[in-house]
């Protein structure tokens, strides 16, 4: 009998929970409610994203955008976050939305709502969106939700599948590393002038120099930074690093890149070798099926060719992982925020399936977090986007290097290219002469704090 009563009473309260929860969601749907959004580029730009949309949904929601643009465009990276903790102190915004940093540094403060309690109470629907996103926010909140991204962004490998069939080729396959890539781009033919010859590689339509190629590519894939912020200290005299330089000299030297003259269209579709058939590898995001096929209708003698995408590059350690993937669209609900069932029904809707669905017949830079909506563009699959999981402990990119250390490199990497320096004396020189300008930025900075205090 005491079983029994036990087994009733606890009936009774999930009843009573699942209740009230609904009930909440009811009334802030009738309710006229108002909430107050931070949104990190212009307002115009959020009712064009967000806004419109979601004022059909929920007209009884009234919806202020605070822009934060001026702090990123006016603030360096340090004092872009003080900037951002005081913008936040004096708007008071309800709903916040950030990009990786940002999250993880309100979450870690304590200043975002928990949502898990949230989805459990509505019942909300996170099996359909992509597992990588919610990983990467789980991680960045410490096992926590303190918010959704109805989008993210990444990279793949595409190929010019009639170029590798023309000269006999393998095609590229999901999961392969920079040397791998590079080695398949030496082994397209060389000859012929800069207008009509055939390239193994390119990346955009910019000049591209090797340390550039290196440092900031290669690099990032691998997860190597040329300095230890916490203890800063250069990090560039390792075998590591050697190797990327050596990847980037050897493809640079085999003619297998891709490198526009000075004054060429950098930004015109027509300039891209890729687009017109000319190279037969390129990394990039699913922009460039999209600008594939409006190139398909604007450019006159565009010769079609088949395109394919595979997962990568990679990390040669971890063949199924990659630290590129990056969210900027982050939603999340301010833990002092006196309207938080408004400020949810605007995270849920953003993030739900009636978004994604509308969301799925517009293609920009990014990739629907919700999985399902979009397979293809252009009649290419999107699968290749979605295979990779993220590192979670390296989700994040190069910012606060200093720019004469990049200078350092520039120099003498082409003193190695110019037969001037070999590889190891040119690092070694990077390194020392690195932490020398490494030093004096540091020094230039604690000087500078000291006479603003």
């Amino acid at each position: 009998m005491k079983v029994k009563f036990i087994h009733k009473v606890l009936l009774f309260v999930m009843g009573y929970l699942l209740i009230v929860g609904c009930t909440n969601v009811e009334q802030v749907k009738e309710k006229t409610s108002k909430i107050k959004i931070m949104y990190n580029w212009s307002e115009s730009s959020f009712y064009m994203q967000y806004g419109d949309m979601f004022a059909m949904k929920y007209p009884n929601i009234e919806v202020e955008v605070v822009s934060s643009q001026e702090l990123r465009l006016n603030t360096g990276t340090e004092d872009y976050y003080t900037a951002m903790n005081k913008f936040i102190e004096k708007e008071q915004p309800d709903v916040l939305i950030l990009d990786n940093s940002s999250y993880e540094g309100l979450a870690s403060r304590g200043m975002l709502l928990e949502i898990d309690p949230l989805i459990q109470r509505d019942n909300y629907d996170t099996q359909g969106i992509y597992s990588a996103v919610l990983d990467i926010l789980k991680e960045k909140g410490t096992g926590k939700l303190y918010g959704l991204s109805p989008n993210f962004e990444t990279s793949a490998v595409y190929y010019n599948v009639d170029l590798f069939n023309k000269y006999g080729i393998e095609l590229p396959h999901d999961g392969m590393s920079w040397q791998e890539i590079m080695d398949l781009a030496r082994l397209f033919p060389t000859d012929g002038g800069e207008e009509n010859r055939i390239y193994g590689f390119s990346i955009g339509n910019s000049p591209l120099s090797v340390s550039h190629l290196a440092a900031f590519i290669f690099a990032e894939t691998q997860g190597l930074k040329p300095l230890n912020k916490s203890a800063m200290k250069v990090t560039m005299d390792t075998k590591p690093w050697k190797h990327l330089f050596q990847i980037a000299l050897d493809a640079k030297k085999s003619g297998a890149l891709y490198e526009p003259s000075v004054g060429s269209l950098g930004g015109s579709i027509v300039s891209s070798p890729f687009f017109m058939g000319r190279v037969a590898i390129t990394t990039g995001g699913p922009y460039l099926l999209q600008q594939m096929k409006e190139a398909q209708k604007t450019v006159e003698n565009l010769n079609p060719f088949q395109m394919g995408i595979v997962a990568g590059p990679v990390d040669p350690k971890e063949r199924e992982m990659t630290r590129d993937v990056s969210l900027r669209e982050i939603t999340s609900i301010s833990v002092s925020s006196t309207n938080s069932d408004a400020a949810w029904e605007f995270v849920k809707y953003i993030n739900g399936e009636e978004f994604a669905k509308a969301k799925a017949r517009l293609v920009n830079g990014t990739l629907l977090s919700r999985t399902g909506f979009v397979k293809e563009i252009n009649g290419v699959s999107l699968d290749a986007f979605y295979k990779l999981k993220p590192i979670l402990s390296d989700v994040s990119g190069s910012g606060g290097i200093p720019t004469s250390l990049y200078e350092i490199m520039d120099r003498e990497i082409n003193l190695v290219e110019e037969n001037k320096k070999s590889l190891d004396e040119a690092i070694k020189s990077i390194q020392k002469e690195g932490q020398v300008a490494l030093d004096k930025e540091v020094k230039e900075a604690e000087l500078n704090k000291d006479g603003v205090e």
